[in-house]
């Protein structure tokens, strides 16, 4: 919330190549309180000390010689860009009072002044550009805020993959259209994927497609020669293909020397900052009993 305190303690710059004008209303802005007011009147200057000073409200006479306040105004938005041009200007012709408010201008106070008029029309301008500036300072924490945040959670997202590899039999990651992008383990039997030649160098990545991939997608090999439950292995396909979150989904096989074998794997969707779908990733273990 703006303060009385701090909308008299604004930067206000006073531009007016006549003095008698300068004189006024350096005047009227420190009789009412105001306490960092400066004044020039030399319109070339101006953009130079908004450079050094930031000033929060810019009083611009408009007919001026050697350089007008349209002239100083287009220079302004050099310095300001996008963001938020703090000038009333002050002039005695009406027509230019529309034309000031299209050139970048937030007010405007007419000549002769009305006392009244001016001390108000100034205050409501600083109360509304000072609340500008909360604004601006609030996003750029909230910015900082998203980018610190971001930051740990991708570090944290590391730790995750790390430690849930070390805690697992198998791991494995998709790309969005399937395709494997990390496998630790022997993800290919456990899924029921044929046999898919491994990228050179590790064991850890494959190219092989996903089980959602399109016509290349790995085919499943579950067939009653390896002892996988048929109907378990069906329900685990459905539910990756599908992008379905599951936990602790359990499977069997039954090996050929009749030891009984079982698993637990678990997977989820994987999504960016956007909520766009990304990937999905899984885990698995075998809990035989001895195992």
């Amino acid at each position: 919330m703006t303060s009385e305190l701090d909308i008299l303690g604004a930067r206000i710059l006073i531009v007016d190549d006549q003095a008698a004008n300068v004189r006024l209303l350096t005047r009227l802005l420190t009789e009412e309180g105001y306490t960092r007011v400066e004044s020039t009147m030399k319109p070339t200057e101006v953009c130079t000390l908004h450079r050094r000073q930031d000033y929060d409200l810019i009083l611009l006479d408009l007919q001026m010689p050697t350089m007008d306040g349209f002239a100083v105004l287009e220079a302004l938005k050099t310095i300001e860009g996008q963001g938020y041009l703090p000038v009333m200007v002050l002039t005695a012709q009406p027509g230019h009072k529309l034309r000031a408010l299209q050139a970048g201008a937030k007010d405007f106070i007419s000549k002769p002044f009305d006392l009244v008029e001016v001390k108000t029309r100034i205050h409501n301008m600083l109360e509304i550009r000072l609340l500008y500036r909360s604004l601006e300072a609030q996003n750029s924490v909230l910015e900082e805020t998203v980018r610190t945040r971001t930051a740990e959670l991708r570090e944290s997202e590391a730790r995750y993959r790390s430690l849930t590899e070390l805690a697992s039999d198998w791991y494995w990651e998709q790309d969005d259209s399937g395709e494997f992008t990390k496998i630790s383990g022997p993800v290919a039997e456990m899924l029921g994927l044929r046999a898919s030649p491994l990228m050179e160098g590790t064991a850890e990545t494959t190219e092989t497609a996903g089980i959602a991939g399109t016509a290349q997608a790995a085919a499943p090999a579950a067939t009653a020669d390896e002892g996988w439950d048929p109907a378990e292995r069906q329900a685990l396909h459905a539910n990756i293909a599908q992008r379905r979150p599951f936990l602790d989904f359990v499977f069997h096989r039954t090996r050929e020397d009749g030891k009984r074998q079982q698993f637990r794997v678990s997977g989820q969707p994987m999504f960016d900052r956007s909520c766009r779908y990304v990937g999905y990733r899984g885990v698995g273990v075998e809990v035989t009993a001895g195992h």
